[in-house]
């Protein structure tokens, strides 16, 4: 590898732990069960607003009020002898109440929410970040400085995304996967005016809506074992794969059905499943798709 593949792996992977740290708010926001809305508040029951950064509330830092919230007239009294005493050492530095940064409260846990600096709703964000950096780099080292490398850096955080959402709750928003299958084959399109491209954007819209009919139609032989979401992913997967032609298309495919057997069959094995039990399938699509991409792309 020259230095100048070195660079493009360096900056690929600062642009992936960049723009990973900006996932937890939009991961723990799309995270809530089918059937159920976006959530719109925290645990605490404050509203949550925007989708970037961490997954942090205001409300629950400040010990329950929002800082830019206007005082009521209570709270603007002055404070009486007894509410002005010092804390006692439990009040003042107790850590039991306080929840570790990025994680959800225990819904069975008899203390009440954790509130301070460090209180933080959804997933961590450290390994999203590094999850997204790592993909990237991988990615800048098997394209190169071909054009479709800003498309796969620029997918990529969404890919990352939808995989946590989808392993949290088993559920692919529409709002992620028709956007990431439109914008796959709208920035391909871009790239494949461009010279020094290694790919084919009429491959990459037939195997987007070859795959996405193939997963449909095992939607409806199946319906608990494949998720409609599974259907809408695939359409962005089949054009991202289908970039790189149809043994790219036919790998990915083959790779993701492997990956999730395998790991079906471990909680099996070790009795956290049975052969019944459904499991998102969302995290190996792209798994599969990611892998068969490192080979198109370093084959191309």
């Amino acid at each position: 590898m020259t230095g100048q593949d070195l660079v493009l792996v360096a900056a690929a992977a600062l642009w992936g732990a960049a723009s990973g740290t900006l996932l937890p708010r939009a991961a723990y926001r799309f995270s809530a069960p089918a059937g159920e809305p976006w959530r719109t508040t925290c645990p605490a029951d404050h509203p949550l607003v925007g989708w970037l950064g961490r997954a942090r509330c205001a409300a629950c830092a400040t010990g329950g009020a929002a800082q830019d919230a206007p005082l009521t007239p209570a709270q603007d009294a002055p404070l009486t002898p007894a509410q002005d005493a010092p804390l006692t050492p439990a009040q003042a530095g107790a850590p039991e109440p306080a929840a570790e940064d990025g994680a959800e409260p225990d819904p069975g846990d008899p203390r009440p929410p954790a509130f301070g600096p460090r209180a933080a709703h959804g997933p961590r964000t450290a390994p999203l970040a590094v999850a997204t950096a790592l993909v990237c780099a991988a990615l800048a080292g098997a394209t190169g400085t071909r054009p479709e490398l800003v498309v796969w850096l620029l997918l990529a955080p969404v890919g990352v995304l939808l995989a946590a959402v989808d392993f949290r709750v088993q559920r692919l928003p529409d709002p992620l996967t028709l956007p990431f299958a439109a914008a796959a084959l709208a920035l391909l399109g871009g790239a494949a005016l461009l010279p020094e491209h290694a790919g084919d954007w009429l491959t990459a819209l037939y195997a987007s809506l070859a795959l996405g009919a193939g997963y449909f139609v095992l939607f409806l032989v199946n319906p608990g074992g494949m998720g409609f979401g599974d259907v809408k992913l695939a359409l962005g997967t089949g054009a991202v794969l289908g970039w790189y032609g149809w043994p790219t298309v036919l790998l990915g495919t083959f790779a993701g059905f492997l990956l999730g057997a395998l790991y079906g069959g471990a909680l099996v094995v070790v009795r956290r499943a049975g052969r019944k039990t459904a499991i998102a399938f969302g995290p190996f699509l792209i798994a599969g798709a990611f892998a068969a991409l490192l080979v198109g792309a370093y084959t191309a």
